[in-house]
């Protein structure tokens, strides 16, 4: 399994969660939803992580692991508050450039990237904000700067819980890593509520349905940090970036919503760019 596989089941998993999410984050509040999405993630993880490889982990990849953590913390708060603030065509173009920070990185670190994947990377973004930007959002009267602020936050804290996270799955067990990580993220989401005196449960009715993102959302987690063992990670960021448009034909699909015939331009761009990416470096 390759990493650009390893994105598709991230973005397929966000897809999903962010679908579930539609019924339940505006009405919940960040604290409350957040906080048990974390939760559930990470005790599903520490189940894992003791039941398959004793929870071990070495000093270093804890260290990096829960450096991810706070990072992927701070990174859902700032995301759950933009989309609070501002509409989704404004919020997931920005979140969406996340990959273009990764290969970046990547590049930094001496990786090799070519132009021509340089451009399909580019079109992916674009073409992740190009459908957002072309979706039937009216919301029009949202503060601009403040969502702007908190998208690019998330942006940057994406591409940083998932290099730091990658980091740490070379360095020791999988499961472990990822188990410590997202106790990071629930240490600091849970220190940052405490700290605002803001409430982090919300009401019973709505815990299955959070739960059950807590899960995808661990999921598509673990799935980028895994990538980290494999050739090329950062192109698993790539493909996990795409998440916006399988939320859209998720949304079409299950709940009955249209699509623009325009947003399909977008949609076709983007899965031709992820199948070059394949065909150069294979799923």
């Amino acid at each position: 399994m390759g990493a650009l596989t390893l994105g598709l089941i991230a973005a397929l998993s966000w897809g999903v969660h962010d679908t579930c999410a539609r019924f339940v984050t505006q009405k919940v509040g960040v604290f409350p939803s957040l906080f048990p999405v974390l939760a559930t993630g990470c005790l599903m993880t520490v189940g894992l992580a003791v039941f398959f490889d004793g929870g071990m982990v070495s000093s270093h990849s804890a260290l990096f692991a829960i450096l991810s953590g706070l990072a992927i913390g701070v990174t859902g708060i700032s995301f759950f508050k933009a989309l609070s603030i501002g509409p989704v065509r404004l919020v997931a173009p920005v979140v969406a450039s996340f990959p273009i920070l990764s290969v970046g990185w990547a590049v930094l670190n001496g990786q090799s990237v070519s132009a021509l994947q340089w451009v399909a990377v580019i079109v992916i973004v674009g073409g992740v904000g190009f459908v957002a930007l072309m979706s039937d959002d009216d919301e029009t009267a949202a503060p601009v700067g403040p969502a702007l602020i908190w998208s690019g936050l998330a942006a940057v804290g994406f591409a940083t819980s998932f290099a730091l996270g990658q980091v740490a799955m070379t360095q020791g067990t999988e499961l472990s890593a990822i188990a410590t990580a997202r106790f990071g993220a629930v240490a600091i989401v849970g220190v940052l509520a405490l700290i605002q005196r803001a409430p982090v449960l919300p009401d019973r009715s709505k815990l299955p349905v959070l739960m059950f993102m807590g899960v995808l959302d661990a999921t598509a987690i673990g799935a980028v940090m895994l990538a980290g063992t494999l050739a090329y990670p950062e192109f698993a960021s790539v493909a996990a970036s795409t998440f916006g448009v399988l939320t859209i034909i998720l949304a079409a699909v299950f709940l009955k919503e249209g699509v623009a015939p325009r947003q399909w331009f977008g949609i076709v761009a983007v899965f031709a760019a992820i199948g070059y990416l394949a065909l150069v470096r294979p799923l």
